[in-house]
């Protein structure tokens, strides 16, 4: 068995000073190793990507939570942490922007500290478990799912052995989806990972380009899931 919180390390961002402190012993006494931020600013200044995972408020100062979970999704050494937002904000439309920036858990202030543990606890084990299951095979710049294989070197693309031509933003789009296996990954994602170099990429891009790729890929294109509102992801 894998001793998940061994090797964890949290950050919690939050501008309530006493909130942070209560919250810091609280997962201190479950084992996790646990920092405290009061502001996106005094944040950005630490070394993030030692990060396991980020408790993110979102109503701060100058750089609130949101622009912050932004950053991180932005950078490659940071996109994959998992953020759970605590907020007082409750709106529909809060939890839904905060989930499609790519938030992992969103939990409404007030809140007890043994929901923030669980949640905690719940989202590491789910992460955790999604990068045991990441299939690397042979070498470390080759990803494989099953029958289905790609190069990063040589960019190139095999199902169950016979080479599959795919373009540029398609091998690019299906690499990434398979990196992040077992995750929802938002448009936004996409667009800033894969179209980063585009001035202007509209959404129906991604769908023509994920059509392309199922089509492509065979029996594996129903590997590639949707979820209306939120994304596309490569399941487990």
């Amino acid at each position: 068995m894998i001793d998940i919180m061994a090797t964890n390390r949290i950050l919690i961002v939050d501008d309530e000073e006493t909130l942070c402190e209560v919250l810091k012993l609280n997962l201190e006494n479950e084992g996790y190793d646990v920092d405290t931020a009061f502001s996106s600013e005094q944040a950005l200044g630490y070394n993030l990507k030692e990060y396991s995972l980020i408790l993110l408020d979102i109503m701060m100062g100058e750089i609130s939570g949101i622009k912050m979970a932004k950053m991180l999704k932005a950078d490659v050494e940071t996109a994959d942490i998992p953020i759970i937002f605590c907020t007082a904000r409750d709106t529909e439309d809060d939890m839904i922007m905060g989930l499609n920036l790519g938030a992992d858990d969103y939990i409404m202030k007030p809140y007890t500290v043994r929901n923030v543990v669980a949640r905690v606890k719940s989202v590491l084990r789910r992460t955790s478990s999604n990068k045991v299951a990441t299939t690397i095979v042979e070498k470390p710049n080759v990803l494989q799912v099953d029958g289905l294989k790609l190069d990063l070197e040589f960019k190139r693309c095999t199902v169950d052995g016979e080479e599959v031509k795919l373009t540029r933003k398609e091998f690019e789009l299906l690499v990434y989806l398979v990196s992040h296996r077992g995750k929802i990954c938002s448009r936004e994602q996409i667009l800033s990972r894969v179209w980063s170099d585009e001035v202007v990429v509209l959404d129906r891009t991604i769908d023509v380009n994920i059509t392309r790729i199922r089509s492509k890929i065979g029996a594996y294109g129903s590997y590639i899931v949707t979820r209306s509102g939120f994304g596309y992801g490569f399941r487990d």
